[in-house]
C-alpha cells in the first residue's frame, strides 16, 4: 500500500467526523506540523507544511498512528482479551480519587521503584477545571491529580511528545481513554522508524473505561456554569452514575444524561471501546463494589506493573469482578457500529 500522508486523514477521518483528537498525530509528526486551534475543534488545522507532501520524503507517520483509518477488526468479545481481572485499591490515602485510586497506587509504586520515569496524563487547572495533557514525574502531583475526568477531549498524546523527544524521558506511563490506548497500540506495533522512540519508550498503557467524554466548553460553560450557576472552582466533585451529579459545598446538582447530548464531541459517538482493549491494564469503577476499582490486566507487562504494586503494599485486592455489569456496558457500545 502506498504511504498515506495528512490529507488521507482529512479525507479519511477529519471530514467524516472520526478524530478523538487523541494527539497522536501531534506526537509522531517529525516536522511538528499538527496544533490544535484554541477552543474546542474537531480536529486538528491542516499542517501548513508536510514532508512527504513538500518534499516527497517518506513518512505516512500521522496515518499509520492514528486509531480512526482503516476499518480496523473488533475483537469478538467486547471486553477485549484479558490474563487477569480483579478489583483493587489502594492502601494509602488519596484526596481525589473517584473509586479506589488503583490506578494512582499503580503509578505511584511504578515512579517510586524507577520501573518508568514519567506518566503521560490528563491533569486539570483547580480553578477552572479546565483538562490539559501533562507529564508528571512526581508522586505528589501524581496523588494530587486523581480523580475521575468528564472532559478529556483534549490532545493527550502531544506530551508524549514533550516526555519521549524533549525531555528525553525512556521509560514512560500513558494513563488513556481507548481512542488514545488504540493509537498507542498501533504506534508500538507499527515497525515505523518515526515510530520506534515512543514504542521503545512506553512501557506501561492504563486504559480507563469510557462511554463517551464531553467537551469542556459545551459542559462547564454552557451547562455547569452557564445553566447550574456554579463557578469551575466550587467544584468539589464530578461523577456519572445515571446522571451526571455536581457535587458544590454541600449542595449536589444532577443533569440527566440526555441534556448532556449536545456537549458529546462527534468523534466520540462513532467509537466502539468501552473497556480500551489496546492497553496493558484497563481500569474503572464499573463491576467493582464501592470504594475499588476494576482492573483488567490484560499484557505481561501489566502483570508485571500490578504484582509490583501488590508486592510493595499499595494495592488490596478486594471481591471478584461483576464482569456481566463492564460486558453490559461494552456490548452497549460496540453495538455504536
Amino acid at each position: 500500500m502506498a504511504e498515506k500522508n495528512y490529507k488521507d486523514l482529512e479525507r479519511e477521518v477529519w471530514e467524516k467526523g472520526l478524530c478523538t483528537r487523541c494527539g497522536a498525530c501531534t506526537a509522531v509528526c517529525p516536522a511538528d506540523a499538527f496544533t490544535f486551534p484554541p477552543g474546542s475543534p474537531a480536529h486538528p488545522e491542516p499542517p501548513r507544511y508536510c514532508k512527504m507532501e513538500a518534499d516527497d520524503v517518506s513518512c505516512g507517520s500521522c496515518y499509520l498512528a492514528c486509531p480512526r483509518v482503516e476499518d480496523l477488526s473488533l475483537p469478538e468479545d467486547p471486553v477485549g482479551d484479558y490474563l487477569l481481572a480483579v478489583t483493587a485499591k489502594a492502601t494509602f490515602p488519596i484526596p481525589g480519587r473517584q473509586s479506589g485510586g488503583a490506578v494512582t497506587a499503580l503509578l505511584v509504586n511504578a515512579l517510586e521503584r524507577g520501573l518508568v520515569d514519567a506518566v503521560v496524563t490528563v491533569a486539570q487547572d483547580p480553578w477552572t477545571r479546565k483538562p490539559q495533557s501533562v507529564v508528571i514525574t512526581e508522586k505528589e502531583a501524581l496523588v494530587a491529580q486523581a480523580g475521575s475526568r468528564y472532559n478529556w477531549w483534549v490532545p493527550l498524546l502531544a506530551a508524549l511528545k514533550e516526555a519521549v523527544v524533549v525531555r528525553k524521558y525512556r521509560r514512560v506511563a500513558v494513563v488513556a481513554l481507548p481512542c488514545a490506548a488504540a493509537a498507542l497500540a498501533r504506534i508500538r506495533s507499527s515497525g515505523l522508524d518515526l515510530h520506534a522512540p515512543y514504542a521503545r519508550a512506553v512501557r506501561l498503557v492504563v486504559g480507563l473505561f469510557c462511554t463517551e467524554t464531553f467537551d469542556y466548553e459545551r459542559l462547564m460553560e454552557g451547562k455547569v456554569r452557564g445553566e447550574l450557576g456554579i463557578e469551575p472552582w466550587e467544584i468539589e466533585r464530578m461523577d456519572v452514575r445515571g446522571s451526571l451529579k455536581v457535587t458544590a459545598g454541600e449542595q449536589i446538582f444532577e443533569i440527566p444524561l440526555d441534556e448532556l447530548e449536545t456537549c458529546i464531541p462527534e468523534g466520540c459517538r462513532h467509537c466502539t471501546d468501552f473497556a480500551a482493549w489496546g492497553a496493558d491494564i484497563s481500569a474503572g469503577a464499573v463491576g467493582s463494589p464501592e470504594g475499588y476499582t476494576t482492573l483488567l490486566i490484560r499484557t505481561s507487562a501489566g502483570r508485571g506493573f500490578f504484582e509490583e504494586a501488590m508486592n510493595a503494599g499499595l494495592l488490596e485486592v478486594g471481591e471478584p469482578v461483576d464482569l456481566a455489569r463492564v460486558e453490559a456496558l461494552a456490548e452497549k457500545k460496540m453495538a455504536r457500529r
